[in-house]
């Protein structure tokens, strides 16, 4: 319950950029939650909001509460997004992915003039993959094969799975979860992964954060990332 008011905390505090008449991506997961609910209230309140979902999960939410959606198809851009992270390194580099929405959410991020990442106090790390494993999304046809690649990259990967079965994504494809330990140098990772044959996408989220939202207990703080 502490962690759930930490980000809740970030979540609110985050409310205070949403304008009338923007257009606003919508994260996944417990942390962009909260930012939806508030944004519905916003709504409620007489904001004219377009919401562009990163997830099947998001857009349900998003539809339950009222919020109007568009695809990000029909925008030429996104003036905000509001999301979660599983770390988040000083550099403002991240780990996203645990979801498994991060091929959307990275599409969703990289089309907002601002992405703005709302994390508790225990997603920061000196080093990512201290702590948590490297989500990469691959085709199901030649997962094994990307396996061993990302393997030869120096990590040991494991098929996402779902009571038994293999975690399927909003996009139709399967999760690899790449333990490489501390991440030394994430943008070189970064574009070795996106080079092997059969991966759609990585949970390395590099230079994509313009401001973190950290929930504390008694506070919340702000950063920028200089640009």
């Amino acid at each position: 319950m502490i962690q759930d008011d930490k980000k809740r905390r970030a979540a609110e505090h985050a409310l205070e950029l949403v304008k009338d008449n923007q257009v606003i991506g919508l994260g996944t997961g417990s942390t962009a939650k909260y930012a939806i609910e508030g944004i519905a209230r916003c709504v409620s309140e007489g904001l004219s909001i377009k919401g562009v979902p990163t997830s099947v999960a998001t857009e349900r939410m998003a539809r339950a509460l009222r919020i109007p959606l568009v695809g990000l198809n029909e925008v030429e851009s996104i003036d905000i997004t509001f999301d979660g992270a599983d770390e988040v390194d000083s550099g403002f580099n991240m780990i996203k992915g645990g979801g498994g929405a991060l091929t959307r959410e990275k599409l969703v991020a990289l089309a907002s003039i601002q992405c703005v990442i709302l994390i508790d106090e225990g997603k920061l790390v000196s080093n990512l993959g201290q702590s948590r494993s490297l989500p990469v999304e691959v085709l199901p046809f030649a997962w094994a094969i990307s396996a061993r690649n990302l393997s030869g990259l120096g990590c040991n990967p494991s098929l996402r799975e779902r009571d038994g079965e293999p975690f399927i994504t909003d996009n139709g494809n399967y999760i690899l979860d790449c333990d490489f330990g501390p991440i030394e140098s994430p943008a070189a990772l970064e574009s070795r992964i996106k080079l092997l044959p059969g991966v759609i996408e990585s949970g390395l989220f590099i230079g994509v954060a313009d401001t973190v939202v950290i929930g504390f207990e008694d506070r919340v703080e702000v950063k920028y990332r200089a640009h």
